[in-house]
């Protein structure tokens, strides 16, 4: 926020140097104020911090605060920029820090010279401003220096007296012999010298009507005097509504940016895709961007486009993401053999009896030549579980080895153990687990 303000007060003052002979500076006045030294919210305030002191509504009572009166020299610097001088009388008990010697009143004699930037010049009767300086102040035996840090307002009445409210924050430099405070002072202020007015300058005469650009239409009523134009457009040129570089009068699609070979409109769309027919390889047809504005292709016609077909050279139903439907009688065969697939005790070398139920899964997969198999092996949880692991894994692989010896591409096939992870029955019982040890199979495309 300090940031934003210091902003806005530098774009007024750059404002002020340009036009400095059009604004007003304030004149020298005088005034007087009542004030209040607040030492109890600035100590609140640096025990613990602003936000809290706000909350807690511990912001100090007018009771709690020492009163002064103060005299005031103003002078305008630039049209922002006032000189501002006090001095202040007030008695006070707080005037130094807690470690020093604060015992009785005494007269607080403090002085300051500051700047204030103001947001408004003094044409205006309301003028916000901040302030910022350096001041001294004496109490008893002791000096000290401080920097009044804070913001003000200022109220013009009929451009002869100001009512001037401010408050500020006074930083102690010399800390041994000043406090941490806020100042608020009110008051009132008077013209002591005369004030500038600035001066006026008379326009010279109007010129006598003249044709700059040349275009036929005097400049007193050309709406475009350095542009030849024409009668019709009040000696404009013809307008470019849409900024296509074809004027409005041979321009088809005013309003829209076009080109000359579309007489000023855009290329077309026939299709409403959203891709110009000249760049659209399928202009008839709504597609999209990727594929040249035709339609995202359907490789196996049928009806499920490449990009949601999972087999989109293949044929297939939409319930199987667009790969053939598997049958029954196929899934029943590939069932039978995953269970009477055995191995020899404590290995994974096949047994004879799962060679005839695996030969119809090879010729299943001969028959189907897109058709993928994964076979993965299951263990009880008996024994150790990285064996069982290792044993699982040995086993699926038996089969895919199998598979392979007759004739089926590895590509095709998937082989996982997952040992005692994946139960199927409760390895408690002799069944159970009996059930668990199995080679499980499972085709799709």
């Amino acid at each position: 926020m300090k940031k934003k303000l210091v902003l806005i007060f530098a774009v007024y003052f750059l404002a002020s140097s340009i036009q400095a002979q059009e604004e007003y500076t304030r004149p020298s006045q005088l005034g007087i104020s009542f004030f209040l030294n607040d030492y109890t919210t600035a100590s609140r305030i640096r025990a613990s911090s602003l936000s809290s002191v706000l909350r807690d509504k511990k912001w100090a009572k007018p009771g709690d605060m020492n009163p002064g009166i103060a005299v005031h020299y103003f002078k305008g610097i630039r049209p922002h920029i006032d000189f501002a001088g006090t001095l202040g009388f007030s008695g006070d008990e707080n005037a130094l820090p807690d470690n020093s010697n604060n015992s009785g009143s005494g007269l607080l004699l403090e002085a300051d010279a500051s700047v204030n930037l103001k947001m408004f010049t003094d044409r205006y009767w309301f003028q916000p401003y901040l302030t910022a300086g350096v001041g001294g102040q004496k109490y008893k035996k002791s000096y000290g220096a401080f920097v009044p840090l804070g913001v003000g307002m200022k109220v013009n009445f009929f451009n002869e007296a100001d009512v001037v409210i401010s408050t500020q924050y006074r930083l102690p430099i010399t800390t041994e012999t000043a406090r941490y405070r806020f100042f608020y002072s009110f008051g009132v202020a008077g013209n002591i010298g005369k004030r500038k007015e600035p001066k006026v300058i008379a326009p010279p005469p109007p010129p006598p009507p003249v044709d700059t650009d040349g275009d036929g239409i005097t400049d007193d009523k050309d709406k475009c005097p350095t542009v030849p134009g024409v009668a019709k457009y009040d000696g404009c040129p013809v307008p470019d509504t849409d900024k296509d570089g074809i004027n409005d009068d041979n321009d088809k699609c005013p309003d829209v940016p076009g080109i000359a070979r579309y007489n000023g409109c855009p290329v077309p769309d026939t299709d409403k895709d959203g891709i110009n027919d000249e760049d659209d390889k399928c202009k008839d047809t709504p597609g999209v961007a990727r594929y040249e504005g035709c339609p995202v292709p359907d490789t196996d016609g049928d009806g499920i486009n490449d990009e949601e077909d999972k087999c989109p050279t293949i044929p297939g139903v939409a319930s199987q993401n667009g790969c053939p439907e598997i049958s029954q009688e196929v899934m029943k065969k590939v069932e039978y053999a995953a269970k009477n697939i055995y191995f020899s005790t404590g290995s994974a070398k096949l047994q004879s009896k799962s060679f005839k139920p695996l030969n119809e899964v090879v010729k299943i997969m001969q028959e189907n030549k897109d058709l993928l198999l994964d076979i993965s092996g299951h263990t009880d949880n008996t024994g150790v579980a990285t064996k069982n692991m290792a044993l699982s894994q040995v086993r699926a692989d038996a089969v895919k080895a199998y598979m392979v010896s007759k004739g089926i591409d590895a590509g095709r096939l998937t082989a996982t153990g997952y040992g005692q992870e994946k139960p199927v029955a409760d390895n408690k019982t002799a069944a159970g687990r009996q059930l668990n040890r199995r080679v499980e199979l499972k085709i799709s495309y």
